[in-house]
């Protein structure tokens, strides 16, 4: 009897000791409901073994491998970067993974991130213009047994390491998590490892709540879900290894399927309007400009597996083509003040340069580079902008200081009679390829077309480039390089950011890569709008007071080009 009692005890003894290193059987939990909308908070509840850290991972159902993707770009570039960071074609993650757990530090650690600046300064990350801190995340060998059992969902070695990669790398974020983690306007890395903010006041892990008594195994952990994550998209929750449930994701607004964000298209076409309206007015910016709202505003993320600038820059091109559409009956046909020789000269040389010449440039040119040089240039034109404002230079060009005073002469008869601006009409004095003249307010010009349309060919793979018209150089160069009033250059950007905006669509076209159709729709009605209102203000603005605009749309490039943007 003794004996048998004995081996009871002793068995059960070792069925505890089992079921505790097992992870099972003395955890319970339970998640608060099944469904959420976007944005929602989840909250789970529950017991753990006394003394135990607590670690829920919440992984979602749908996983992404590099060989998923269809982008042509992201095919290249995820080889690339798998060569360097450890995983490959194969190897799949979830696509939005967390881990709530009250001791993050098994994870990685809390560094300081420096960012901002040009690359020169910067140094790939060793210096930067601003400080802030994030949560670094640990090489997979630096993780114990029990992070590494934690994790649940991820198991191996290559697997961890793309995780790393999808949350801590640029690209990775853009490409495939999507949910940015940002201090002011920039993206530091994507939340991974979450604490309780009351506890560590890091700023990604606000909306996290993690209450846990170590005595009695009790807890409550809850978490702000991502804004964005994807109509039904399905979620599994395992607390200490043992799967406590699930939950599913619904909408929360209006959902943009490629644009990967939920968005009221009201607000995108107002923002078209605006930005079409400047575009039109001032003929430079107008992609650059719905870029930026693109990015801060509708924050345009993509598909999971297309990098977030594959889609936002065909969608941008809806504006720089329609915006100066809706420009265009006042400027050509009403007001007649389109130098057609140049217009379709530098049309020209912008659609060889978008669609030929830009896959090749961009192919072994590196973007960030790219963009510091194009600093520099937008720099440099703004100053000269500025500088032919000055009275020595007004002196030496003649035809514009008259042009300026017809023009403010009109605008004075036109308030005392209480009518509108009545503007000047383009006429051609001498056609010619290296040679037209033509006259303006009665004032003389002289430009030479072939020389725009070669320098059409370098705007054009910009323009492909960054998924823009190219007006920003457009402008600068007629206003600089060809001495043109803005009334006369204005126009004559917009022709051409039309030719590049059509061959950067095409390209975008035969490489695979597709606008979000609603996002579109709505960027062309307001651009549209935009640029019939654009085309009536105008008149409303002298040359000076157009040219400074212009410098400081320069000078705004210049800092967002060398990533000194936290203010915006």
């Amino acid at each position: 009897m003794k004996k048998l009692l004995f081996s009871i005890m002793l068995l059960s003894i070792v069925l505890v000791f089992i079921s505790t290193r097992a992870g099972f059987c003395s955890t319970q939990a339970t998640v608060s409901a099944t469904d959420y909308k976007a944005g929602d908070v989840v909250t789970i509840e529950g017991a753990i073994d006394p003394g135990q850290n607590l670690y829920i991972a919440i992984s979602s159902q749908e996983t992404f491998a590099p060989k998923d993707t269809k982008g042509v770009h992201e095919v290249k570039n995820l080889k690339k970067d798998g060569e360097k960071n450890g995983f490959t074609n194969d190897t799949a993650i979830p696509a939005l993974y967390y881990m709530l757990t009250s001791n993050p530090e098994k994870f990685g650690e809390v560094t300081d991130k420096k960012f901002g600046g040009p690359s020169f300064f910067t140094q790939k990350g060793k210096r930067g213009l601003y400080k802030t801190t994030m949560f670094k995340l640990a090489k997979f060998d630096a993780l114990d047994a029990e992070a590494k059992a934690a994790l649940t969902t991820i198991k191996t070695k290559a697997e961890w390491d793309f995780f790393r990669y999808a949350h801590e790398s640029g690209y990775g974020i853009e490409t495939i998590v999507k949910e940015k983690t940002q201090v002011g306007k920039v993206t530091i890395n994507a939340r991974s490892i979450l604490g309780d903010y009351n506890k560590t006041q890091n700023y990604w892990d606000k909306g996290t709540s993690i209450q846990l008594d170590k005595k009695t195994g009790k807890f409550t952990a809850s978490f702000k879900t991502f804004r964005h994550t994807a109509p039904n998209t399905g979620f599994d929750v395992y607390v200490n290894k043992v799967k406590a449930g699930s939950y599913n994701v619904k909408s929360n607004g209006f959902w943009l399927s490629l644009g990967g964000r939920y968005m009221n298209p009201l607000w995108v076409i107002i923002g078209a309007i605006l930005v079409g309206t400047y575009f039109s007015m001032i003929g430079a910016a107008g992609g650059l400009l719905m870029s930026a709202f693109q990015v801060m505003v509708v924050q345009t993320a993509g598909p999971i597996g297309i990098n977030a600038a594959n889609v936002l820059r065909p969608s941008n091109i809806a504006l720089t083509l329609f915006s100066p559409l809706g420009s265009f009956y006042r400027y050509a046909v009403k007001e007649k003040r389109v130098a057609w020789p140049v217009g379709i000269s530098f049309g020209v040389g912008i659609f060889i340069g978008s669609i030929w010449l830009g896959q090749y440039v961009t192919k072994y040119l590196s973007i960030s580079t790219y963009k510091e040089w194009l600093a520099i240039l937008v720099v440099i034109m703004g100053i000269r902008t500025l500088y032919e404002l000055t009275p020595k230079v007004m002196a030496k060009r003649k035809n514009i200081k008259a042009m300026t005073q017809k023009f403010n002469d009109a605008v004075a008869k036109a308030k005392a009679s209480g009518t509108s601006v009545e503007m000047g009409r383009i006429e051609a004095v001498k056609n010619g390829l290296t040679d037209y003249r033509f006259k303006f307010w009665g004032e003389e010009f002289t430009i030479n077309p072939l020389l725009f349309g070669i320098l059409g060919v370098f705007i054009g793979i910009v323009s492909r480039s960054f998924g823009i018209g190219g007006g920003f150089m457009l402008v600068p160069a007629m206003t600089t390089l060809g001495a043109l009033p803005m009334y006369v250059a204005v126009p004559i950007s917009l022709i051409g950011t039309c030719f590049s905006s059509i061959g950067s669509f095409i390209g975008y076209l035969i490489n695979g890569y597709l606008p979000d159709m609603v996002l579109m729709i709505s960027i062309i009605i307001g651009g549209f709008i935009g640029g019939m209102l654009g085309s009536r203000a105008q008149k409303m603005f002298s040359e000076k007071t157009l040219k400074i605009v212009l410098a400081v749309t320069m000078f705004f490039l210049f800092f967002r080009f060398f990533k000194i943007e936290i203010w915006i």
